[in-house]
């Protein structure tokens, strides 16, 4: 894509943009990007905390006399068209002139709400509240589609990123044996100390034994390393729910229910994540999965990056681009590309540019191909309150999996669907958490809906 298209056809003109949880992480990548980005316009932001809007806006280069704090929609209104808006209350984005919102806020009951309010008045969605869509994506989806506008995925986080690259290879008529990313922090390996760090600035064990697993020598290798490392690994419940939004776009299966993560060298994906049969992973095709980074201190990470196995169709054409430098397995049957980053809110205002001038979003025919759900770990008992939470928004004593949606359970609940759920009936270890045992927190009332309607997309 020649973005230089939207700077010459659409010349002079800007979108006019509002982010909703727009003062940390995520948000506030965007609210920086958005200052350089020339045909993009901050136009409001919504936080429960104005004040501390106010701050980051003059913090990072927004010029104070134009920042305006709103109560009420008369407010809103005064205000003049070049004035950006800090609020407090979503609602007030309906009055605001407003092309596109970006929701951030990780919160499926607000974000939710937010989202349907803007696509019921007009307003493009780009979503980067990853637990919401994993709920409701298919309804607001279409819900966008009746209204006239867009709603989609923002790139700079892996899942939009992914479902581009999809897209991508799809157009180009390859074959997508497995579609991932890698998980969110690398495992690196000092091979000097022994040391094995993992989300920490320091080691997290010390491990030896891991110097005679460097190099690929099958399945065993992958086995060997899993079990010297098992103390650090385990599901995550971000690289679950982003594997969720991708299945739902992409149409592409969940490759196990908790995920394989193997722990893998960037050079050794395209040995890695293919058939069985072939010396790979995979009991099937056409899925979704994820990697655990694994590099020596001297090696480049992923950078959480996306990756697509493809299938190679002409030997001669692929031993080429072995030669380029590019990964193809052993076998020459398969090859790994991938993109080495997710840049967050940086690259957001890409997608935004593209919502807005040339109406291009995600494949319009997202639905619920795949649902995240939780599984007990320990007995639970009547009273007790569920709490999504955490850097990886997780729910303590909850186990993530992600099931093909005709393969869910009767009655189980999506993970996001749980935060203050209130438990009902005793659960025990190794159950589902499921609509009879648990009282959803009203608040979720409307994402709930969303997400009923959302399974009947077909």
């Amino acid at each position: 894509m020649d973005y230089s298209y939207i700077e010459d056809k659409f010349k002079g003109q800007k979108t006019k943009v509002g982010i909703i949880g727009a003062t940390r992480g995520y948000g506030y990548t965007i609210v920086v990007q958005l200052l350089y980005t020339p045909q993009c316009s901050l136009r409001l932001i919504c936080s429960r905390h104005p004040d501390e809007c106010v701050q980051v806006l003059e913090k990072v280069g927004y010029d104070k006399k134009l920042v305006k704090v709103c109560e009420t929609e008369a407010q809103v209104k005064a205000c003049g068209p070049d004035d950006i808006l800090v609020v407090s209350d979503y609602r007030l984005i309906t009055c605001a002139g407003l092309n596109t919102v970006v929701e951030c806020t990780g919160k499926v009951d607000l974000s939710s709400s937010a989202a349907a309010l803007a696509i019921e008045n007009g307003i493009n969605v780009c979503m980067v509240s990853k637990e919401t869509d994993s709920v409701c994506g298919p309804y607001l989806t279409k819900l966008a589609m009746e209204k006239g506008v867009i709603y989609t995925l923002a790139n700079g986080d892996q899942p939009r990123n992914l479902a581009d690259l999809c897209s991508w290879a799809r157009a180009l008529g390859l074959e997508i044996i497995c579609a991932g990313k890698s998980s969110e922090n690398d495992i690196i390996f000092d091979p000097e100390t022994s040391g094995v760090t993992y989300f920490e600035e320091k080691p997290s064990a010390y491990i030896p034994e891991l110097k005679k697993y460097r190099e690929f020598k099958g399945v065993e290798t992958l086995k060997a390393r899993a079990e010297l490392l098992k103390s650090l690994l385990g599901p995550i419940s971000a690289d679950l729910c982003e594997m969720n939004l991708v299945s739902n776009v992409t149409g592409l299966k969940p490759a196990a229910v908790e995920l394989n993560y193997p722990v893998a060298r960037i050079t050794e994906l395209a040995d890695v994540f293919i058939p069985e049969e072939d010396g790979g992973i995979l009991k099937e095709t056409g899925v979704v999965d994820v990697f655990y980074d694994y590099r020596y201190t001297d090696e480049v990470s992923f950078g959480g990056g996306e990756f697509v196995i493809v299938r190679c169709n002409d030997e001669q054409t692929w031993e080429l681009l072995r030669g380029k430098g590019h990964i193809v397995g052993k076998s020459g049957k398969y090859a790994c590309i991938y993109w080495p980053y997710h840049f967050l809110g940086v690259v957001t205002p890409a997608s935004i540019l593209l919502m807005d001038f040339l109406g291009v979003g995600l494949h319009k025919s997202c639905r619920q191909v795949s649902v995240m759900v939780g599984k007990v770990e320990v007995d639970m008992k009547k009273g007790s309150t569920l709490k999504v939470e955490g850097h990886h928004h997780t729910i303590e004593n909850v186990t993530p999996q992600l099931y093909e949606k005709d393969k869910v359970p009767a009655g189980v609940l999506p993970f996001y669907l749980l935060n203050w759920a209130e438990v009902t009936a005793d659960i025990k270890a190794g159950e589902f958490i499921t609509e009879d045992k648990v009282r959803i927190d009203p608040a979720l009332s409307a994402a709930y809906e969303f997400f009923t309607k959302g399974l009947q997309i077909k």
